[in-house]
């Protein structure tokens, strides 16, 4: 059977809307971020000082959405947005002492959607599941 039989964007669409709309609650309530803003503090979390050019990159999204993602961790004093000092047209981004705290808050949030994911899918349909959404990905 197809993919259009089995409608399947629409129900990829509706999964990854709903494990999203529930992360951004439980990350909302536990650091007041969304995901999406938890993706780019994980990226200077495991990459340390870094620019927003390669948040951009590693997270596959505009650089003018990292500049906005920023300015919001920014005001909330979870990260600081320097000139980088190899190149003074880059800024570049650093968790600060409270962003470290919320980053480390956010971690109980993301065990329990995956608590989630674990009691929905066996472990060996996991494996499978991530393979193909690792294969869908990288053909588009």
């Amino acid at each position: 059977m197809s993919a259009s039989h089995h409608r399947l964007y629409s129900k990829l669409q509706r999964a990854a809307h709903a494990v999203n709309k529930a992360a951004d609650r439980s990350l909302l309530g536990a650091a007041n971020i969304t995901t999406a803003q938890a993706a780019v503090m994980a990226v200077i979390n495991a990459d340390g000082s870094v620019t927003q050019k390669h948040i951009a990159k590693q997270l596959g999204i505009n650089e003018s959405a990292v500049t906005a993602m920023a300015k919001r961790l920014i005001k909330l004093d979870y990260i600081t947005r320097t000139r980088c000092p190899d190149d003074g047209r880059a800024w570049q981004l650093d968790m600060t002492l409270a962003g470290r705290q919320a980053f480390a808050n956010i971690a109980q949030p993301f065990a329990a959607i995956n608590d989630v994911l674990d009691a929905q899918i066996s472990p060996e349909d996991m494996s499978k599941l991530a393979e193909m959404l690792e294969r869908i990905s990288e053909a588009f």
